[in-house]
């Protein structure tokens, strides 16, 4: 998950909701007693309903007239198009981190790598937390901010998806061959082989769990 630094309560609330959203711990079309999380988070009405109004602009949470809130439905559109997002920014944000990758970048991809463990559902969160540190190590290589930023959030608006393909028969497998790409991922930014880095993300992203979550909702009714 996404890092925050957190300037008032709404800030802190739209963080730990946000979070609880994208663990699927308060689970797609759950309703969101506002009075409640405010009353759980020691804070009054006002900053939840911001941090509430914040959730809503990121398609996480629907708004109804009456202020009524729940969680955001999960459908085969919004996968497809995460998924097509990754796809066009991710190999891309790969090619310039083999251009402009530096000691320091170099110091945390490896530091990520020593913490890699596959993405399984045996291995579970662990795996997905120090997965998702390699690869914002990736992206920031890359010094380009804004694509750095929106690689962040298109990461974190997956995760629920990524927990469906945990989920699927992807999920119970080694995924060895996806552990193993990481390490090669490095290394051709290391050696600042740019377009080898970029189609190997491509193809790493084209059998990711995402794609497995994408691919079950294609087949379904």
């Amino acid at each position: 998950m996404a890092t925050f630094t957190f300037s008032s309560k709404a800030d802190v609330a739209y963080a730990q909701i946000r979070e609880q959203i994208l663990s699927g711990r308060l689970g797609a079309g759950s309703k969101l007693d506002q009075y409640e999380l405010a009353a759980s988070m020691g804070m009054s009405i006002t900053p939840l309903r911001e941090a509430v109004r914040r959730l809503s602009g990121e398609g996480l949470v629907l708004l109804d007239n009456h202020r009524n809130a729940k969680v955001a439905q999960m459908d085969e559109a919004e996968a497809r198009q995460l998924f097509e997002a990754r796809l066009a920014l991710e190999p891309a944000a790969l090619a310039l981190a083999a251009q402009r990758r530096t000691e320091g970048d170099i110091e945390r991809m490896n530091a990520a790598l020593e913490k890699l463990l596959p993405v399984t559902r045996e291995q579970g969160e662990p795996a997905l937390v120090v997965h998702r540190e390699l690869h914002e190590a990736l992206y920031t290589a890359s010094h380009n901010p804004v694509m750095t930023k929106m690689l962040n959030d298109l990461w974190d608006r997956s995760d629920r998806y990524r927990r469906v393909g945990l989920a699927l028969p992807p999920g119970g497998e080694p995924r060895l061959q996806d552990f193993e790409e990481h390490q090669r991922l490095v290394e051709l930014v290391v050696q600042g082989e740019a377009e080898a880095a970029e189609r190997l993300m491509a193809e790493h992203i084209a059998n990711s769990l995402t794609a497995a979550a994408l691919a079950d909702y294609q087949e379904q009714p």
